[in-house]
């Protein structure tokens, strides 16, 4: 491996596998990874652009998952980190186990800011460095009937405003913050939500959103919803009490309504 290096979590499926799609057909060798034996099946997808493809199978909701993807790269600087994977949980949270929400908050954020910061220090070094983290509208909405999903989106939206900020000085290094809407992806089946509104309505195109994504990336943006749906559900939430948002969410998620898709 010897040309750029894009590093992309969660690329197994849905929009990881778009966004290393992307990147190899930009040309960039790729350090990709998953919880899943899906991601061999990924990486000779992504090998037909003729790139360099490093497949990972890996826990990142462990620092020892981070740690053995982040081995893989053998010392090379990575120049784009997707990081993208992320796990969600429905039903009421009372019913949950607690290794089932465990697991997600772990995903989400422990994994997810460990591998930043570890990403995130080279970069800086160098002063020079892409990165996109997948948030989420769901982040500005009290997510009743998947509430801790919700709450990790809230922190990843709120703590990459903050990381920005903070290394404001180093002009070559950017993060960009994905906040995609309800997409096409295993998301929802993995989650347990197939027996819920969202669920079962029309979604957005996982391609489109890493594109959206990657575009945005590229132009050194802080931000970008995807979708102009979601962007109006966004501008709403920001205005809208929690309480009303709680209800709005509830009639999304709550297992049964289905039949009102």
């Amino acid at each position: 491996m010897a040309g750029r290096l894009a590093l992309v979590t969660g690329a197994s499926t849905g929009i990881g596998f778009e966004l290393a799609s992307v990147a190899a057909e930009q040309g960039y060798d790729l350090l990709v990874a998953a919880d899943e034996p899906l991601i061999e099946a990924a990486a000779r997808d992504f090998r037909r652009h003729g790139v360099e493809v490093n497949a990972v199978q890996a826990d990142l909701a462990t620092i020892e998952g981070v740690d053995t993807l982040l081995a893989a790269a053998s010392g090379r600087a990575i120049e784009i980190l997707c990081a993208n994977a992320g796990r969600g949980l429905g039903r009421a949270f009372i019913d949950q186990d607690v290794a089932e929400w465990r697991r997600v908050i772990d995903t989400n954020v422990t994994g997810t800011v460990y591998l930043l910061q570890k990403v995130l220090r080279d970069m800086v070094a160098r002063g020079e460095g892409r990165i996109l983290v997948t948030g989420s509208i769901a982040g500005y909405m009290p997510g009743s009937f998947n509430a801790v999903y919700n709450g990790t989106k809230a922190f990843i939206d709120n703590f990459t405003d903050a990381i920005r900020n903070e290394i404001r000085e180093s002009k070559g290094v950017t993060i960009t913050t994905l906040m995609p809407g309800p997409t096409e992806t295993e998301f929802f089946e993995r989650a347990d939500l197939m027996d819920t509104k969202v669920g079962q309505q029309e979604k957005d195109d996982a391609g489109k959103v890493a594109r959206d994504g990657w575009d945005a990336m590229m132009k050194g943006e802080k931000h970008i919803v995807s979708g102009w749906k979601n962007k109006i559900q966004k501008t709403i939430a920001n205005v809208t009490p929690a309480s009303a948002l709680a209800e709005m969410h509830r009639g999304m998620t709550e297992p049964g309504t289905a039949r009102d898709a």
